[in-house]
């Protein structure tokens, strides 16, 4: 008989939370941060680590009017987390006052901020006396209404003037779980079965062959997940993979190549889609190989993996053509922050233009190893137009036998269904994604 196991005491999530919370503001991406943290205690911390990115903005400006100056980091850290799960009653996971006494029980606890715990505590005890009033009066503060940097707001205003509103109250909800179904396996109606006979409900269709859940769920509860029967992938994603393969020749060893492939969820779903095609996934980052390598095996799919950069094809390409090119460019992520809410955090007001010339450049690099009559699918993660519609313009202007299909472009959260090879069903609450898609034309007499 086991024993039950006990729930560890909040001081103690919250101490990491304070922690991921810094570790952000310092430029640490927090799902590193998260792999890190004892797996008893992670599920707990991770969710009280994603509501405080969500309010971060909130939280930092209510501890501008409780501290006239900024604490030291562990310090500034561990109140702006109290602040962020708290200031809303609506939404905090616990009991403001709970949260309060908590708090202060995580300071006297640790080294760093034992000295100040009393000075946390008179904050916070501040803060439940004269809530309303704090709260109103961070309202005209746009970084702290929206919970995003003040440029991120400046730049979708600047994007989108008709629906900057809009992303950014998408972007405050938490973004559900979609499965892409392998075709190979069975399809989705037969899928929604398995899901329904799981005591997992139906799932709604999105897409081609996707199923967004009403409630998200450990992947080991999913029907067939380690056999590879389904993956999880957002709705968005799951556009690349048909996009590129429409029209192309159905003769086998078709010869694709993934740039930039990690972790694997369109290399899986190009092969799903074209099982006797050639691919070579590309990836620099050794650890993020091992992704590919990991999803690829549960699918029981096979690629060319190589760690290279994708830049300097002399170190790896072997100088026959592709018929196909996926470039998932690196880019701001600025159409995932739903599902990454340190994101905004994490980057800075120079970071789009910068990424777009690295994406620029790799857009340069890899056309020529393109064969005449194949296609490349230039696709980001971003909302910016620095990172979409500016580079295909520019790439455009420079490269007279690229001709631009019918593509989505800039795709927003919620945007109307698309048809053709995308399929006829609405993508549902997927996420923000570019999608470009080039012809390799013959040069111009």
């Amino acid at each position: 008989m086991k024993t039950p196991t006990q729930a560890p005491p909040l001081w103690q999530l919250l101490q990491h939370t304070a922690a991921a919370v810094q570790a952000v503001g310092a430029g640490k991406s927090l799902t590193a941060l998260l792999e890190r943290v004892p797996p008893t205690l992670r599920p707990g911390v991770q969710a009280l680590s994603f509501q405080a990115m969500r309010q971060l903005g909130r939280a930092r400006a209510l501890r501008a009017l409780l501290a006239s100056r900024k604490p030291p980091p562990a310090v500034d850290a561990l109140l702006c987390c109290a602040l962020a799960l708290g200031w809303d009653e609506a939404q905090a996971p616990y009991s403001v006052h709970t949260l309060v006494s908590q708090t202060v029980e995580a300071a006297r606890r640790q080294r760093q901020t034992q000295a100040q715990a009393s000075f946390i505590n008179a904050c916070l005890r501040r803060f439940l006396r004269e809530r309303e009033a704090l709260v109103t009066k961070t309202d005209a503060d746009l970084q702290a209404f929206w919970n995003h940097p003040l440029w991120w707001i400046e730049r979708l205003q600047q994007d989108y003037p008709q629906h900057w509103q809009e992303l950014l109250e998408r972007t405050r909800q938490a973004a559900p779980m979609t499965l892409r179904v392998n075709a190979r396996r069975g399809s989705v109606a037969q899928y929604q079965q398995r899901l329904q006979d799981a005591g997992l409900g139906s799932g709604l269709p999105v897409g081609p062959s996707g199923l967004q859940l009403a409630q998200a769920v450990p992947v080991h509860q999913l029907p067939g997940f380690a056999m590879g029967d389904v993956s999880v992938q957002d709705a968005a994603a799951q556009v690349a993979a048909p996009l590129l393969l429409q029209g192309l020749p159905t003769r086998p060893g078709l010869r694709i190549l993934d740039a930039c492939a990690a972790p694997g969820g369109k290399t899986g779903h190009l092969l799903e889609m074209r099982p006797d095609a050639e691919v070579l996934a590309l990836e620099i980052d050794p650890a993020r190989c091992e992704r590919i390598h990991q999803n690829l095996q549960r699918l029981s799919l096979s690629a060319k993996l190589l760690q290279a950069d994708a830049n300097e094809p002399q170190s790896w390409w072997d100088g026959r053509l592709f018929d196909a090119i996926l470039l998932d460019a690196p880019c701001t992520a600025s159409g995932i922050g739903r599902r990454h809410p340190d994101v905004r955090w994490l980057r800075r007001p120079e970071d789009s233009p910068q990424l777009a010339q690295t994406q620029l450049a790799l857009l340069n690099t890899l056309w020529p190893l393109l064969a005449l009559g194949g296609r490349l699918l230039y696709c980001t993660c971003s909302l910016f137009r620095t990172e979409g519609d500016e580079v295909m313009a520019a790439f455009l202007r420079r490269n007279t036998q690229a001709h631009l299909m019918a593509s989505p472009g800039h795709l927003m959260p919620g945007q109307p269904p698309m048809g053709g090879a995308l399929g006829d069903n609405p993508l549902g609450e997927h996420d923000g994604f570019y999608y470009a898609l080039l012809e390799k034309m013959a040069p111009r007499p």
